[in-house]
């Protein structure tokens, strides 16, 4: 029996090992050809810069929002400076018990009107109808029932205009070149049926008229070690599965869709807490089992700023919540795992998400727990696992680091000596410290977890940094 244990304790040993490794392997090549596609975009980019204006999409921009009063205002005033020729917003108020639709009536001076809305997408009825004109930009403002995130989104492909929506957090600011960026794959490729943009943390950022004038790493430690994941993860899986039309993520926060694609595949599903995940995964098996030539991309100079949470507890709520979206999403279309008519969706990205993002808490917490219990019935070579785990670890940093200044870099912004010497600092800590809570909060996000509609994700919000050389009024 003992050496049964013994042989146990060994395998698990060795593939948790074998685990890290792969994990380390794969951020590896991702960063690097994520840095590497960063630098020849750029490059490309200048060539191109004089072109790219005289082609455009109409687009619809729906911004869904619940409880937003802290910062609605501020959204709808940056989405107002895009340089962009023909857009509207649609703000999509789902039944908020604050101060979110009366900010924007006031602010915006709109009028209620009576509007009819088609149904193609089943969505709670609305209560109100606002408009006005803003810059000769239409601004909608829908009250309705509450039903959730995924539902509110339905009502705004419901009544928008155009052909294609952007959807965006409500407590978000894109910049001043945001929607040409997005629009680019489309223009390029009329088979992108989605796009999604750069997501970025805004606390520390100063924005003026659009476009950043001032940026810093958050004073918070909590924030400013968010920076530095949400870096490492666009420029490393976003990328490298951009390469072979594998994207599972466009981050709700930032997402160009095909409306008419959409309405095809039955739109967001209201009763899930991923619904930005789940709708990307749907248009991809709508996609491949209709046998349509589609394409799903990332746009990583579309860039959206937005708020990271604030306190520990906040950031605790939405990685569960993100969790169990993940969870949702991967189950509900678990058939597409290996599945030859799925390509490498169906291998690379969900064997990924599946093993790296959805069991890591598990894996991860059972392999430490294993290799405590090896060092007791000495199963391990104390010295090797110490100098795999400090290698694994300085690894680690070392992606995070260069993922961070690629970033920086490539958006020609400067930096303090004092934030480089924190962005060191905290990679460790970020390492050892935040993905470890992170993972314990992962670990126990689907306990007690029950499908359930009609919830948003409450985080505290604050003000934006932001400020405009000449607002933009209503013209009625």
């Amino acid at each position: 029996m003992i050496e049964f244990i013994k042989t146990f304790l060994f395998c698990v040993d060795v593939f948790f090992v074998v685990y890290l490794f792969g994990y380390s392997t794969f951020l590896f090549l991702s960063v690097i050809v994520g840095s590497l596609d960063l630098y020849q975009k750029r490059r490309d980019d200048e060539l191109k810069n004089n072109l790219k204006r005289k082609f455009f999409i109409p687009i619809s921009i729906l911004v869904p929002a619940h409880n937003e009063e802290t910062t609605i205002v501020d959204t709808v005033c940056t989405l107002l400076r895009q340089d962009y020729p023909l857009f509207e917003i649609v703000v999509i108020d789902d039944g908020s018990t604050d101060e979110t639709a009366q900010r924007m009536i006031d602010y915006f001076q709109m009028r209620k009107i009576e509007r009819p809305i088609r149904r193609q997408l089943r969505c709670k009825p609305e209560t109100a109808i606002y408009e006005a004109k803003s810059n000769k930009i239409q601004l909608t403002l829908i009250l309705k029932e509450n039903g959730g995130k995924g539902d509110t989104l339905n009502m705004g492909i419901n009544a928008s205009r155009f052909p294609y929506f952007i959807c965006m957090d409500a407590d978000s600011m894109l910049q001043k070149d945001s929607l040409f960026e997005i629009a680019k794959p489309v223009l390029e490729n009329d088979k992108v049926v989605a796009c999604g943009g750069q997501v970025r943390i805004s606390n520390g950022v100063e924005m003026v008229d659009g476009e950043v004038t001032k940026y810093s790493l958050p004073k918070r430690m909590i924030v400013a070690m968010q920076v530095l994941e949400y870096d490492r993860s666009f420029l490393a899986s976003r990328i490298f599965m951009d390469h072979f039309n594998g994207n599972l993520i466009i981050s709700g926060a930032f997402g160009l869709f095909q409306k008419k694609m959409v309405i095809l595949a039955g739109g967001y599903d209201p009763s899930t807490m991923g619904e930005d995940m789940e709708l990307v995964v749907k248009l991809h098996v709508f996609c491949r089992a209709n046998h349509l030539d589609y394409s799903i991309r990332y746009a990583p100079d579309a860039i959206c700023w937005t708020q990271g949470p604030g306190n520990l507890l906040d950031l605790m709520k939405q990685r569960r919540r993100w969790h169990i979206g993940l969870f949702e999403s991967l189950t509900h279309y678990r058939y597409a795992i290996g599945k030859k008519e799925y390509g490498l969706m169906g291998t690379i990205s969900f064997l990924y998400f599946w093993l790296y993002e959805l069991m890591s808490p598990y894996i991860e917490v059972f392999g430490l727990f294993t290799i405590v219990l090896s060092y007791f019935v000495n199963l391990i070579n104390v010295p090797f696992m110490l100098l795999f785990f400090a290698v694994y670890a300085g690894f680690g940093c070392l992606l995070t680091i260069i993922a961070f200044f690629t970033q920086i870099h490539t958006r020609h912004i400067r930096l303090t000596f004092l934030d480089v010497i924190r962005t060191i600092l905290l990679s460790g800590f970020e390492l050892v410290g935040l993905r470890f809570i992170l993972m314990l909060v992962r670990m126990n996000a689907l306990i007690g977890y029950r499908r359930k509609k009609n919830v948003w994700g409450d985080l505290k919000r604050y003000t934006h940094n932001r400020r405009e050389t000449q607002e933009g009024g209503s013209e009625g």
